[in-house]
């Protein structure tokens, strides 16, 4: 049995990935921004002391390093990096800097702090691995339409982070790469995307599964079939 920490566990992709990795027996730190959601709280019901709801603003570094005090030296060996937001700058002429800012804390500063916060916590973990969520939007060479300035400008920041933190955590054992999820039904996503959540987040824990130290630091897809372009 794993200890996986999801972020932004409490819709979306995250509420998905916890309830795939409860559905085969791993034990999960969910963590949301409210983490009385009823979803949460249904599978407290459901799965017990396998499944602990935190409290977590991956924006806010108080609140980083208050969960990782919480967690102690108890071992973690898979960090998902999960929790992001859009912001609202689809077009140029709605770019607007105390929204860029916040989607970037959010989407790419925010899981480099988490991970530097339970680095320790890895390091105890059974072939530790760090897998962040980004998107196909965070590609500089697939980008064919342009728009979301501040959404697409924070995943390519997160898919450098990751790379960085590979050649870093390399010595140590620890695996990092991003991860495509794909264009899927959720709230983000919108009802016309065409991949379901239980698809993706199925994907993702797979492509997690068969992470090895030759693909650390790569850009990955959910459908394990190729290497997304920077």
């Amino acid at each position: 049995m794993k200890h996986v920490i999801v972020t932004g566990a409490g819709r979306g992709i995250g509420l998905e990935l916890t309830r795939q990795l409860l559905a085969r027996g791993d034990r999960v730190t969910a963590t949301a921004r409210d983490p009385g959601v009823a979803s949460l709280v249904e599978l407290s019901k459901q799965y017990g002391e396998r499944i602990t709801a935190r409290a977590l603003d991956v924006a806010d570094p108080a609140a980083i390093d208050a969960f990782a005090r919480s967690l102690g030296d108890s071992p973690v060996d898979v960090l998902i990096n999960n929790a992001a937001i859009t912001g609202n700058q689809e077009s140029l002429n709605a770019f607007d800097m105390n929204d860029a800012l916040k989607t970037y804390a959010t989407n790419a500063v925010g899981p480099v702090l988490l991970t530097r916060a339970l680095r320790a916590n890895l390091r105890k973990g059974n072939d530790p691995r760090v897998a962040h969520i980004t998107s196909g939007m965070g590609s500089i060479g697939e980008n064919t339409s342009g728009g979301w300035y501040a959404y697409r400008m924070s995943k390519a920041a997160l898919n450098m982070a990751s790379k960085n933190l590979a050649l870093e955590f390399g010595r140590e054992g620890i695996l990092s790469a991003v991860i495509n999820p794909g264009w899927v039904k959720t709230d983000m996503g919108g009802a016309g995307a065409p991949t379901e959540v239980t698809e993706s987040a199925a994907g993702i824990l797979r492509t997690i599964d068969a992470m090895t130290a030759p693909r650390s630091g790569a850009f990955l897809d959910y459908r394990g079939e190729r290497e997304l372009g920077w």
